[in-house]
């Protein structure tokens, strides 16, 4: 591990190293003000609350989250840079989970931004300010959840688009997987067990009660186990495709 502070700085300056970290930035502060605002009712509810501004949190992340992952590994291997990076001396274990801390701090840093929006609910109304901590806490661990599942996709694909794509794929899937569409699906064939198993895997359901303020091990479990899993299958795709 003692290489990972290194990879952790350079990936996280490439990120700044173009004008796309910045753009990225910009339209997740908008996009989280138009959802929260306009879209999730903030004033209509006449409440100080956050929940607007959460709520949308794992839709936004669908598409924005994967735009950042796709350069993680498909980049590399284009570049060719991906072989210098295997040469060095680190672990392949250092090197997927430095690439994926930059990028999560890098989600976290877009996130902390919107700190206006507690300023705003604070001035406007005493809001559990407890539950909003809780809901920020949903929120990254959300956004690395996709992070480790683009990871793993950016690694499997060379090109930047595809990966974006396969992450897109995997990660609605994890959306959907308590929507009754889905479960009604396995309803007639598959024991209570296996749709209790599938409806637990839903991106939505661990998030809402997080961002409810509700603090559950088990979810918290469930992010981190996820997130464990996908980089696990990240640095085995890595190298397994060391050599193409």
């Amino acid at each position: 591990m003692r290489q990972l502070p290194a990879i952790l700085k350079r990936e996280l300056g490439s990120y700044f190293a173009t004008p796309l970290a910045y753009v990225f930035i910009l339209i997740f502060l908008v996009l989280s003000g138009v959802f929260a605002f306009y879209l999730g009712g903030f004033f209509e509810s006449n409440q100080a609350s956050l929940a607007p501004f959460f709520n949308f949190h794992p839709w936004l992340y669908l598409f924005l989250v994967p735009a950042i992952a796709m350069r993680l590994w498909a980049e590399e291997r284009k570049s060719g840079s991906i072989e210098l990076l295997m040469t060095l001396p680190i672990s392949r274990f250092e090197a997927v989970f430095g690439k994926f801390l930059a990028a999560w701090a890098f989600a976290g840093l877009a996130l902390l931004l919107t700190f206006p929006l507690v300023l705003t609910v604070n001035y406007l109304g005493d809001p559990d300010n407890g539950a909003i901590l809780t809901g920020y806490l949903g929120s990254w661990l959300l956004a690395g959840a996709y992070l480790a599942i683009g990871s793993c996709m950016s690694a499997l694909a060379k090109n930047q688009v595809i990966a974006f794509i396969l992450a897109v794929s995997v990660s609605f899937l994890f959306i959907v997987s308590g929507f009754p569409l889905v479960l009604d699906a396995f309803a007639g064939w598959a024991p209570q067990w296996l749709l209790d198993a599938v409806a637990s895997l839903s991106f939505l359901v661990r998030f809402e009660a997080i961002s409810k303020g509700v603090l559950d091990l088990r979810d918290l479990l469930y992010f981190v186990s996820l997130i464990a899993a996908w980089l696990t299958a990240t640095a085995v795709v890595v190298d397994l495709k060391k050599a193409d």
